[in-house]
């Protein structure tokens, strides 16, 4: 049985987690808007079914609901005990015998209860009920006509009525006032905030969420008819009970074959992108599995929301993917990622077509502003640039689908998903980790010329330091000019030198220009200075190591001499009668470059380097110069391990040919000043 290659594994695994997230029931296959002709056939409902009251709807008539509501007090028995106690121990004068008459009406009226005069409120918006109350006593909570109880006015003006039938000739209103009669007079009845809340939110719960109901065989639009809003929400909430019990009523094999279809189509598609674009990608393991990863935490992202909460996808931060990709892939690799990585949901979701656009409008610009947009509070502004072009799209297809629902709620998610791409890009880190990947964030930080290790060369070794800034910018254009990883180029360059930090002396460009000066050479055997010159590869190795470079800046100082020779001290060492076929003493570790960025930074350092014993400024002898030097690599066969080409080696020879006329044009010689 011949064997899968390796690259086609982890798409098998894509492929299967595809059917298994792929919709199980039939699909609600119509597309419709509001104001516009129903296109199909007339459409009769195949169940029975309720009509669904909008969002809009639902808060009216829970806000309706909850703003006339009926009060809860609780029936306080001690305060009547307390007023009947109080009005005993009253000094009527002369008219103490009208104590027993005001006492028992005062229990009578103190049975039904006293509320207090002023009514309780809960907030602006809502009211309480002049109606009705509800009365808790002896742990039971019974409703009343608010005509049975009394607010505390009342309750006086009704003691004073009934003790009058008994004492017609006694003024006892004035008799009430001076003994304080009336001032014993509470309320015994207790307003419960907390209950009549409790209670609000119940009456807010019980709001039906259903406006109609529809029956089998029921025409719920015919053909040619516009679409009015009650039309359309006849339909939204067909098509929600539809996709929501509607069973599949064909053969399941020709569902599951349709599912693995389109996963296949998926797949192939995804394969193509990466094919054409940058097939390179198959080989580096690390990269392809992100890639992927990425691609299936979006489709998977898709299918769990809509299978759970189909409301919510707005706020998914689906562009964050494209900042993920951005961190490691090329825009042309990105790209068609990124729009692949929506592609479920088109598939998975009822608002696939405008959330597909949407996000990925967002996700293009994302890629346009992120790179200058991307650290500190300018995050923030991405993010708001990022709500902007979503809001459009979004209000875009609003106005094609008049009177939507839902809009300020979907307003507000889309601006909460943008601000999450800020709270999610910091995992960019974990991934970092888990797959062994340098991100464009952490070689921006490497290229920052402040930072210790590069300061620390500056220090140790400033001739050095010259060097690699002058590498990393020749490096750089030349990178461009064949469309290689530029800023890993420039990051490598300004690194790949390093090792000299351990002895910087050995190398001329950190020499002493004193003329006296002792020359770090002199004196010494070429084996032994060929040693201490190669030791910087090895060196800088180790201190890469222990500063904790990520392993791809490691290899730029591993493999920019290659297994070349110390050219100079292998000629002193032949021309005092050493063997030339020995070379091992003088030979590079390597290994050789493997890369085309580490092949251009070869390159470059070899023409830099030997640039400044340049005596003749002019075109013909920078070309005879680079062409040397590459030359050289070339027999060597430096560049038979690269992924680099004739083509791409020739592009960077104009370029460092035009580099060097710029760097070392003539000047002007300006006259001397006279006295």
């Amino acid at each position: 049985m011949p064997k899968i290659p390796e690259r086609f594994i982890p798409l098998l695994i894509v492929f299967a987690v595809l059917v298994l997230m792929m919709p199980r029931t039939a699909k609600f296959n119509y597309d419709y808007r509001k104001g516009a002709a129903w296109p199909y056939e007339t459409l009769v409902s195949q169940i029975d079914f309720p009509v669904l009251k909008t969002q809009e709807q639902m808060l009216s008539e829970m806000e309706s609901s909850s703003r006339d509501i009926v009060p809860y007090y609780r029936f306080d028995e001690e305060v009547a005990v307390s007023v009947v106690r109080g009005v005993r121990g009253l000094d009527m004068g002369k008219y103490n015998s009208v104590k027993p008459s005001v006492i028992q009406s005062i229990e009578d009226i103190y049975s039904k209860g006293v509320i207090p005069e002023a009514k309780p409120r809960l907030d602006r918006k809502t009211s309480l009920s002049d109606e009705v109350l509800f009365i808790q006593k002896n742990k039971r909570a019974l409703k009343y006509p608010t005509s049975e109880v009394y607010k505390v006015s009342d309750a006086r003006s009704r003691l004073l009525a009934s003790c009058t039938v008994t004492y017609p000739d006694i003024n006892l209103d004035s008799l009430f006032r001076r003994s304080g009669v009336y001032e014993q007079m509470v309320p015994n009845l207790v307003f419960d905030h907390t209950m009549t809340e409790l209670g609000r939110n119940e009456s807010a719960a019980g709001v039906s969420p259903t406006l109609d109901y529809v029956n089998a065989n029921q025409v719920i639009v015919s053909k040619g008819e516009v679409i009015t809003p009650e039309i359309a929400q006849i339909l939204d909430s067909y098509k929600a009970e539809y996709d929501k019990v509607f069973g599949y009523d064909g053969p399941r094999i020709l569902l599951y074959l349709g599912n693995i279809l389109i996963a296949i189509a998926i797949v192939v598609i995804l394969y193509l992108s990466i094919l054409f674009t940058n097939q390179d990608i198959f080989d580096d393991k690390r990269r392809y599995y992100y890639l992927l990863t990425v691609f299936l935490v979006n489709a998977f992202a898709a299918f769990l929301v809509e299978r759970f909460t189909p409301g919510a996808l707005y706020v998914v931060p689906f562009a964050v993917s494209a900042m993920y990709l951005q961190a490691f892939f090329r825009k042309r690799v990105v790209m068609p990622a990124y729009i692949l990585s929506l592609l479920p949901l088109l598939i998975f979701s009822h608002s696939g077509m405008e959330l597909f656009v949407m996000f990925l409008t967002g996700g293009i610009v994302t890629m346009l502003t992120f790179d200058s947009l991307s650290r500190g509070w300018k995050q923030f502004l991405n993010a708001l640039i990022l709500f902007g072009v979503e809001l459009v799209v979004y209000l875009g297809f609003r106005l094609i689908d008049a009177g939507s629902t839902n809009i300020f709620f979907n307003i507000l998610q889309i601006f909460m998903g943008s601000m999450l791409t800020v709270a999610f890009y910091p995992l960019i880190y974990i991934f970092e980790k888990i797959f062994n990947l340098v991100s464009t964030s952490r070689l921006e930080e490497l290229t920052d010329t402040s930072n210790p290790l590069l300061q620390e060369l500056n220090k140790k070794a400033p001739g050095t330091f010259q060097h690699c800034l002058q590498v990393a910018n020749m490096a750089e254009a030349a990178a461009r000019s064949i469309d290689a990883n530029a800023l890993l180029v420039r990051a490598g360059a300004l690194y790949h030198d390093i090792g000299k930090m351990r002895n910087p002396l050995c190398f001329v460009e950190n020499e002493s220009s004193n003329p006296g000066a002792r020359k770090y050479h002199d004196g010494m055997a070429p084996e032994e200075s060929a040693r201490d010159i190669i030791a910087h590869v090895t060196a800088g190795a180790e201190i890469a190591r222990e500063n904790k470079l990520p392993d791809v800046i490691r290899d730029f100082i591993l493999t920019h001499h290659g297994t070349t020779t110390t050219a100079y001290f292998f000629n002193a060492y032949v021309e005092a009668g050493g063997d030339p076929s020995i070379k091992s003493g003088f030979r590079y570790p390597g290994p050789r470059p493997l890369t085309k960025e580490q092949a251009v930074l070869m390159i470059c350092d070899s023409v830099e380097a030997a640039s400044r014993s340049l005596t003749e400024f002019t075109p013909e002898a920078y070309d005879k110069f680079v062409e040397g030097i590459v030359g050289g690599k070339i027999r060597e066969k430096q560049f038979d391990d690269a992924d680099i080409t004739i083509r791409e080696i020739e592009t960077v020879k104009q370029v460092l040919k035009k580099y060097l006329t710029q760097i070392y044009h003539e000047r002007v010689a300006y006259p001397k000043a006279e006295n």
